[in-house]
């Protein structure tokens, strides 16, 4: 017999962009009246069902809630597609946050996942920053920031390299459709060979939510607008958000775990570094031989963030 904590329930929460409503999927593991909550959220173009391996690992101690950002997955697509921004992520975050009630929150986020939770941290900050920086951004955030009991930034920090950036933009809006599941495998292998060395059987898990099947043709699982919104930051723009993302960090008040790919073109050790000199509470763990970003999936990668979040 399956035991049901092991694998995760789908619900949908409706939220509200400046053009309308939208459904947002979440995949949740564990007993859902367990008032201790782990929200994991996911990078760019990836989806909640990243979190698998973890989740298992802590559907025993925790209520583990794992949503698929507007846009991805099972969650709608947004009408007007300059909304895949930040605070908009931030204002379903928050709707989610109040549908699961939680007494104590945990948060993992991967890539774009650390960025909104750096930034629900330090939400006042952020808001009135954002207001200055695009009057039309989308939702904003409460006045208040959220309350972590514990934060992981897995391969995420205040400042973004442009070449990761540029690097990540080339294969964004790229049209994903094809005839076999092996091809689609074969071809994200190639777009993500900077999650470092994974099994057959792994990279497979990795793409079996990217491209999910559609009428006999396996398809990328995300609104393809999404690198609208990306391409369209200008320099001036970048440079402001990491201050505004810096100050957001500044505000986090828990025990923080940064994750970084030994490779990483995003997060540099320099980053790390100035990340620990800011906030005495954040520890580090680099993750060899990976780049951006590790996927938790191997026992290696999940132990750590596990063991930080159970002390």
């Amino acid at each position: 017999m399956v035991d049901a904590r092991l694998e995760p329930r789908l619900d949908f929460v409706t939220c509200a962009s400046p053009a309308g409503l939208h459904r947002m999927a979440y995949w949740e593991w564990g007993d859902p009246a367990n008032e201790r909550v782990l929200l994991c959220v996911h990078g760019l173009t990836r989806s909640g069902r990243d979190f698998d391996a973890l989740a298992r690992r802590l559907a025993d101690r925790y209520r583990v809630v794992c949503p698929d950002v507007v846009g991805r997955g099972r969650s709608d697509w947004l009408v007007n597609p300059a909304y895949y921004t930040v605070p908009q992520y931030l204002s379903d975050m928050v709707t989610l946050i109040a549908r699961v009630r939680p007494a104590r929150l945990s948060w993992v986020g991967t890539s774009m996942g650390g960025l909104i939770g750096m930034a629900l941290s330090g939400a006042a900050v952020f808001a009135k920053a954002m207001l200055a920086m695009r009057p039309h951004a989308g939702m904003l955030p409460p006045a208040q920031g959220i309350r972590f009991d514990k934060l992981v930034l897995n391969d995420v920090g205040p400042r973004l390299e442009n070449g990761a950036l540029s690097r990540i933009g080339q294969y964004v809006g790229e049209p994903g459709e094809f005839a076999s599941f092996e091809q689609a495998v074969a071809t994200m292998r190639v777009n993500s060979e900077t999650f470092g060395p994974h099994t057959d059987m792994q990279w497979a898990e990795l793409a079996k939510y990217l491209y999910p099947e559609q009428g006999g043709k396996w398809v990328k699982h995300y609104d393809l607008a999404i690198a609208q919104a990306l391409a369209s930051q200008t320099p001036e723009e970048l440079a402001a958000g990491e201050q505004i993302l810096w100050r957001s960090y500044d505000a986090v008040d828990c025990p923080v775990l940064i994750v970084r790919g030994e490779r990483s073109d995003l997060l540099t050790r320099s980053t790390v570094d100035e990340m620990l000199k800011r906030n005495p509470r954040a520890q580090a763990h680099e993750v060899a031989g990976v780049g951006h970003a590790p996927t938790l999936i191997a026992d290696e990668q999940v132990d750590p963030v596990a063991n930080f979040l159970l002390a």
